[in-house]
C-alpha cells in the first residue's frame, strides 16, 4: 500500500484526471458551435472589411456600398449560416466579388461609350502633308494660295481677297480652278 501512496497513486490520479480532460475537450468539439448572431458579426467584422475594400477599390464610397451589399446578402441566408463554413471568408468573397463584377460593367460601358480609336503612325501623316505639298506646289502660285488661305487655313474668299490683294470673286474662282486641278492629279 505504501507503494501505491508513494509515488504511484499520484501518477494514477494524474493520468485518469488528464483522460477526464481529453473526454471534455472532445464533447466540447462534438457540442454544437453557436454562431454568433448577426448582429455581433456585423460589429465584429464591417470596420475589417471596410478597410479591406477601401485599399482594394481605393474608393471610401465603392468600399461601404460593396460591404453593405455584402452585409445585405449574408442577412438574406442568414437563417441558412449553418450551410457557410465561415461567414467572414464567405462576406469577403462576396465583396471582392462584386468589385469585380462592377469592374467589368464598367469597361464594357466605357468601350461601349467611347470605342478605342486606332493608333495613327505619325509616318503617315508625314508622308500626306509631302503628298500635299507636292500637289499644291505643281499649282500656279496664285491657285495654291487662294486655296491655302479657304481650305487650310479657312479665311472666307472676303479675307482672303483682302490678304492676296485681290477681289472675293477672284478668290473663289482660283481655288476653284486649283480644286480642279488637283482632283485632275
Amino acid at each position: 500500500m505504501s507503494d501505491l501512496n508513494d509515488g504511484s497513486g499520484s501518477r494514477i490520479h494524474e493520468r485518469v484526471q488528464a483522460e477526464d480532460n481529453v473526454v471534455e475537450l472532445l464533447r466540447d468539439r462534438e457540442a454544437p458551435v453557436n454562431p454568433p448572431s448577426f448582429d455581433e458579426l456585423f460589429l465584429d467584422q464591417h470596420d475589417r472589411l471596410y478597410r479591406a475594400l477601401y485599399f482594394v477599390t481605393g474608393s471610401r464610397e465603392d468600399a461601404e456600398e460593396l460591404m453593405q451589399d455584402a452585409f445585405v446578402k449574408l442577412w438574406e441566408r442568414w437563417d441558412t449560416i449553418g450551410q457557410i463554413d465561415d461567414p467572414v471568408a464567405w462576406l469577403f468573397r462576396v465583396s471582392l466579388n462584386g468589385f469585380r463584377m462592377r469592374m467589368r460593367r464598367a469597361g464594357v460601358a466605357a468601350r461601349r461609350l467611347a470605342p478605342i480609336p486606332t493608333q495613327r503612325d505619325p509616318y503617315d501623316d508625314i508622308e500626306l502633308h509631302e503628298d500635299i505639298r507636292r500637289m499644291l506646289l505643281g499649282l500656279p502660285q496664285r491657285q495654291r494660295a487662294a486655296l491655302v488661305l479657304t481650305e487650310i487655313f479657312e479665311f472666307s474668299s472676303a479675307q482672303a481677297a483682302g490678304i492676296l490683294g485681290i477681289r472675293p470673286a477672284t478668290v473663289r474662282a482660283l481655288a476653284s480652278q486649283g480644286r480642279a486641278a488637283l482632283r485632275a492629279t
